[in-house]
């Protein structure tokens, strides 16, 4: 599903040039789990970037799916981007003013679907969170705005969950209740990549890419 060959990513920083990958391979199966772990200025954020398609690599190849990403031009990043993978973050970027209902709908209003609202709500439903769809999200906990999140991220059924630090917002509990989520959408079939710097978080995973000073240890 995901294959990168020699990535490579270098950037200008007060005239400096900044290498934060040094040349990265790796292959993830198609229904895998695997967590991307390491320190802050390790490279894995950047990582994390060229796998989603929010940013292209200095070399080197990456493919999603069998297809070459890494010479795409912006609007056909932004179509796989809506298409292929579902993106949760730690800081859930919910729309205030929108119901959660609402917000389960925003990737399928982007793709023009014209009755969005029976698939967020079977989104919902698999999060546990059918009941809440009229709330906004300053009604809800903050576990559950992960919840809406997820369900965001899942609605479109894309090729890849990318969860970056899905946790770091939640208390433990919140937290174990997040990670089993993904446990289960997993077995469902899902390919899930969850990007952390918490070893105990990390362990969920059925596999680890270690990244420290833009290679991959481990």
């Amino acid at each position: 599903m995901i294959k990168a060959v020699n990535l490579c990513k270098s950037f200008s920083l007060d005239g400096f040039v900044v290498e934060a990958l040094k040349g990265v391979s790796f292959v993830i199966e198609k229904g895998s789990y695997t967590a991307l772990m390491g320190p802050s200025g390790s490279g894995k954020t950047t990582l994390m970037n060229i796998i989603g398609c929010l940013d292209t690599p200095t070399s080197g190849q990456y493919e999603l799916n069998g297809r070459v990403i890494s010479d795409l031009d912006e609007d056909q990043l932004s179509s796989i981007r809506n298409n292929e993978i579902g993106f949760i973050f730690q800081s859930f970027n919910l729309m205030p003013r929108n119901t959660v209902l609402e917000n389960v709908c925003l990737p399928l209003y982007y793709r023009k679907i014209s009755n969005p609202i029976s698939s967020a709500i079977v989104a919902l439903s698999r999060v546990g969170l059918d009941h809440r769809g009229g709330h906004y999200p300053n009604q809800i906990s903050g576990g559950e705005s992960q919840r809406v999140a997820i369900a965001r991220a899942i609605v479109t059924e894309p090729s890849i969950i990318l969860a970056d630090e899905p946790t770091g917002n939640l208390d433990t509990a919140t937290g174990d209740q997040i990670m089993g989520i993904f446990k289960e959408l997993n077995e469902l079939g899902a390919t899930v990549l969850l990007v952390t710097h918490d070893q105990e978080i990390a362990t969920h995973a059925s596999r680890i890419l270690q990244v420290r000073d833009g290679l991959l240890t481990g």
